[in-house]
This record gives C-alpha cells, sequence and structure tokens, in this order.
C-alpha cells in the first residue's frame, strides 16, 4: 500500500480533483498539477484519455476527444508525471480504462506508471472479479490499485473493501461522471460497511460540483473527489485554465475542511 496515498487523508478531509490529461495540453496538465497543489488539493488523479470513456459523461469524453486530437500518448503522460515529480511529492494516481493498460502491455505500464513516481491506479471498466490480473502486477511495483463501490454493491462492499488498497473510491450516484443537482444515495452507510471490515479512507465521487456537496460528502466519508467540474473550466478557458481552476480548488477544499 502507498504510504504516500494514506498520508494524503492524514490531514483531515481529503479533496481530490481530477484532471484530463493533455486537455488543453500537457504543458497546462503540468501547470494544473502545480495550482492545485497549492491551492490545497491533497491527491490528484491524472485521466489518461481514452476513445471510449465508459464512466464518463460528455464533458470528459469531450475533454479525451480534445487531448487525444491533440496529439496526447500515454507515454507523452508518462514524460509529463517524471517532470512533475522533479517539482513535487504530491501523490498522484492514474484513472483510465483496462484497454490503455492492456494495449502498452499491463506489466509494461504499470511498471513505467511506477518508474514515473504514481503511487495508484483506477480502472473504472475492471469489476472487483476481474481485478487480479492487474492488482498482481500492481502490488509487484508497489502501486494501489484502488477499488470502487457503487450503491448497487450491497453485499459485494464489505468483499470489495476486504481487498481494497490505497482508498476506496465510493460512486455517489448510478450513471455516468459529470455534475448533479443531488446526491440522493446514502453515503454514510456504504463507508460504515467499508470501515466495519478494513481501516482504509473512503472518498466520494461523482456529481459533486459545488462546495456545498463537497461538504455534505466529506462529512460523511473520508474526502471529495471532483472531476466534471474541474473539467469544464479547462474546456471553457483552454489555455488560460489554470488561475479559474485554482480558484475553484481552493474553495473546495475550504469547504471540505469545514466537514
Amino acid at each position: 500500500m502507498s504510504n504516500k496515498i494514506t498520508e494524503a487523508f492524514a490531514k483531515g478531509k481529503a479533496f481530490i480533483p481530477f484532471i484530463t490529461c493533455g486537455d488543453p495540453s500537457l504543458e497546462i496538465t503540468e501547470q494544473l498539477v502545480y495550482a492545485m497543489e497549492e491551492a490545497g488539493a491533497d491527491l490528484i488523479e491524472l485521466g489518461i484519455p481514452f476513445s471510449d470513456p465508459t464512466a464518463e459523461g460528455p464533458v470528459i469524453q469531450e475533454a479525451n476527444v480534445r487531448a487525444l486530437s491533440g496529439g496526447v500518448t500515454t507515454d507523452k503522460v508518462f514524460d509529463m508525471v517524471a517532470k512533475i515529480r522533479q517539482k513535487t511529492a504530491i501523490p498522484m494516481v492514474f484513472m483510465t480504462y483496462a484497454n490503455v493498460v492492456f494495449s502498452y502491455g499491463t506489466e509494461h505500464f504499470i511498471k513505467k506508471a511506477a518508474e514515473v513516481g504514481m503511487d495508484g491506479l483506477i480502472l473504472p471498466d475492471v469489476p472487483f472479479e476481474e481485478k487480479e490480473e492487474f492488482d498482481t502486477v500492481c502490488k509487484q511495483y508497489g502501486l494501489d490499485l484502488i477499488s470502487l463501490i457503487a450503491p448497487t454493491s450491497h453485499e459485494r462492499i464489505t468483499q470489495i473493501a476486504k481487498e481494497a488498497n490505497g482508498f476506496v473510491y465510493c460512486v455517489s450516484s448510478l450513471g455516468v461522471t459529470g455534475t448533479r443537482t443531488q446526491i440522493t444515495t446514502d453515503i454514510g452507510g456504504m463507508v460504515k460497511l467499508v470501515k466495519a471490515v478494513k481501516d482504509i479512507p473512503c472518498a466520494v465521487g461523482f456529481g459533486i460540483s459545488t462546495p456545498e456537496q463537497a461538504k455534505k460528502m466529506a462529512a460523511q466519508s473520508d474526502g471529495a473527489i471532483v472531476g466534471s467540474a474541474i473539467v469544464k473550466l479547462c474546456a471553457a478557458h483552454g489555455e488560460n485554465c489554470v488561475p479559474y481552476v485554482k480558484e475553484y480548488v481552493k474553495s473546495m477544499k475550504d469547504a471540505v475542511r469545514e466537514a
């Protein structure tokens, strides 16, 4: 288990932003990482663009398309992370799809991710029952494969929690990523089920976009994860998005601190 991921939750409730690598460019993605850390982010999720991101709503799908058409490749993402690691040790995890890892070569991808300094990997399209082939290699190279639980996981939650590493990603609502006006899932209940089996941090994602929602979700868990709302800012402001994202992340971190 990555100590750095544990550390991200050690200072109180964590705020975890997500960005798509290469949207609007890899140079800006690198700047965003530093800006978000300065604004109080505790752990950063870097999305490796993929042509068919099944868990994503239109906002992140469009970001994937922009990044890919801009020539972003997995190798270029690795090079960018190596550069980031010369300047910051903030915990970072990749979020991508099984196909990206497969096509690169599972061991090759995971070994390289560990070498450039990543701390974990999230594969939303890999169900618990099929995670073994990735998890074994992740353990070999000291990377945490982050497990997701959904409102429909029910009796599988305890099974998933037992084998979870790093933190547990609690999916707040059914469907794809994107902002929601309301989150009605019993997050507290999901978190209790996890904690009854294993003392591991639980962070809530999918649908959180306002400081009020972040505070509410963090109050019932160990942290909040936000993607679409940040990716929207990148889309709206393009190359000039860094100060807007920094200000937004700061407001979200402030809200999470109050939880």
